[in-house]
């Protein structure tokens, strides 16, 4: 938004011209109102709340930040918001019910309309991240023994309370979905054309119980805007449209990043969240991770006589360490994403391992030769590393060999064992594995060390 257009509401606002300040605002869109709202102070987002007329209102209420939405309920009149509660649409009041207290909630839908009360209770009422919280029951069902003309006749009366009318939804006298068919067949269908002439009965049908992140998948794999939601007798419930679908997705993906960098999904934005709740959501891991990393104290404790008698042996312990590490988790992050996009399952678990021991290998050798090289060049440079340097080379290369196949493996195989246990994949996390293999892979450098080395250093 252009910096002269917020001065001059912010003027109005303070000079009190509330009058023109509303009929200036009547000319913005609604996508502008939302930027505006957001960059204003608490006192001048309720102003300007307040003069939109209540269409417009509703559009701009149910794009805001959660955290201006929750401010909005507690500060505005109780009519007004009832207002546009009862004007929004129900899958996005759905999900503006599922972040309040429920005191909070059974209040605000004490004050929506019968009708709407109705509608709203019956989606609280599914599983939390069911299909069912999705969905809206603003669609358009037809039956099978009405003309082309009906159908158009249904739609100009009825269409404007439709989520969407890309597609129309077939049903029997029972209630139950048959079909679905697109608008451009009755655009293009003779008027005195029966539905049936246009039903092929092959359609994507959600149930309400399903799990939203199956509902992504089907979307995915499926070129729609919107999906049917049945229920398990094969009723038409409802419908879920693609920008739902797309703000799942983006929750997922979110909560994924954050629990990738070894962290507890966060519940709310991260400047609205509180700073003791941060803190709780962080230190769980750290503290897991911090265990972790003791036992590679431990581990080197164990070699303590070999580092004493080779302490040349030090120097690389953090190359060791950073190269398993890293190569687990790319190994990790490449294998989550392929797993959320769907591009392999649990069963084909072999061919990831086969993938990942080759690649695995391939990277191993490319590091260990550039940890030999790096040795010899520095070497012939300024002899730091005795008489045994081609020995201490050819052990640095191989246990790198070693370490980054163990890492890349490690780093596959973890998510997959998660999710056959029914776990969260994401929650094997670049930190988690990185410390599993900096513990492993100490092991493995002092391992090749004792079979390279003895009779010469150790």
């Amino acid at each position: 938004m252009p910096p002269q257009t917020l001065e001059t509401i912010t003027s109005l606002i303070q000079e009190g011209e509330f009058f023109k300040l509303k009929q200036v605002l009547r000319d913005f869109q609604p996508s502008e109102l939302v930027a505006l709202i957001e960059e204003e102070e608490e006192r001048e987002q309720l102003i300007i709340f307040r003069l939109l007329p209540l269409k417009l209102a509703t559009e701009v209420f149910e794009y805001l930040d959660l955290e201006v939405q929750r401010h909005f309920l507690a500060n505005l009149a109780q009519d007004k918001m009832a207002d546009i509660l009862n004007e929004m649409s129900p899958d996005d009041r759905t999900t503006l019910l599922e972040f309040l207290p429920a005191n909070f909630v059974a209040e605000l839908v004490q004050s929506l309309s019968e009708e709407e009360r109705k509608v709203t209770l019956q989606l609280l009422g599914y599983p939390e991240y069911s299909v069912g919280r999705l969905m809206t029951p603003d669609y358009i069902a037809i039956r099978e023994n009405w003309t082309v003309q009906q159908v158009l006749d249904y739609i100009r009366q009825h269409g404007g309370q439709s989520e969407t009318l890309s597609m129309l939804y077939v049903t029997d006298t029972h209630g139950v979905l048959i079909d679905d068919i697109r608008i451009r067949e009755f655009l293009l269908a003779a008027p005195t054309a029966r539905v049936r002439d246009l039903m092929d009965r092959r359609f994507v049908q959600l149930n309400a119980d399903q799990d939203q992140e199956d509902a992504i998948d089907v979307f995915r794999r499926n070129d729609r805007n919107a999906l049917p939601v049945v229920s398990d007798q094969g009723i038409l419930l409802g419908i879920v449209t693609i920008d739902d679908i797309l703000s799942i997705r983006e929750q997922e993906d979110t909560e994924d990043m954050q629990k990738l960098g070894g962290s507890e999904a966060l519940d709310e934005p991260y400047l609205a969240t509180p700073l003791l709740r941060m803190v709780q959501k962080r230190a769980g891991w750290l503290v897991v991770l911090f265990l972790g990393e003791l036992l590679t104290a431990s581990a080197m404790q164990f070699f303590e006589g070999e580092l004493q008698k080779a302490i040349v042996l030090v120097q690389f312990i953090p190359l060791i360490i950073s190269s398993g590490g890293n190569s687990g988790s790319q190994a990790t992050s490449l294998i989550i994403r392929a797993m959320a996009l769907g591009e392999f399952t649990l069963s084909e678990w072999w061919r990831v391992l086969r993938r990942e021991l080759l690649s695995g290998l391939a990277l191993g050798v490319i590091l260990g030769i550039v940890g030999f090289a790096r040795i010899a060049v520095w070497q012939t440079i300024t002899p730091i590393y005795g008489p045994h340097w081609l020995m201490v080379a050819l052990t640095v290369g191989i246990a790198l060999v070693g370490i980054v196949l163990w890492g890349s493996l490690a780093g596959s195989m973890l998510p997959l064992l998660l999710k056959k246990l029914g776990l969260d994949p994401a929650t094997s996390s670049a930190p988690f594995v990185a410390t599993l293999v900096d513990v492993t892979g100490l092991i493995i450098y002092f391992t090749v060390a004792l079979v390279m080395l003895h009779g010469t250093l150790l």
